[in-house]
């Protein structure tokens, strides 16, 4: 995701993750929850640290995806 702070209703692509992805600052698992490669999605906030950015999407409520596992459309 280019725009780390990209604002609520901004659609991004999900692109895939590994493991590392996930695990780097506690992320939940994207393919777990159901988000499938090359569908787009629609940011609801993000949560910028030193080191990453959480993504939260309006289609899965309440969890947090690291943005490296997304594209800009």
């Amino acid at each position: 995701m280019n725009n780390i702070y990209a604002p609520s209703g901004t659609r991004v692509r999900f692109i895939g993750s590994t493991k590392d992805q996930v695990n780097w600052g506690g992320n939940d698992d994207p393919i777990q929850c159901g988000l499938k490669v090359g569908e787009t999605y629609t940011v609801q906030s993000t949560e910028v640290h030193s080191q990453h950015t959480k993504v939260y999407l309006r289609e899965f409520p309440g969890k947090r995806f690291n943005s490296v596992s997304f594209s800009d459309t």
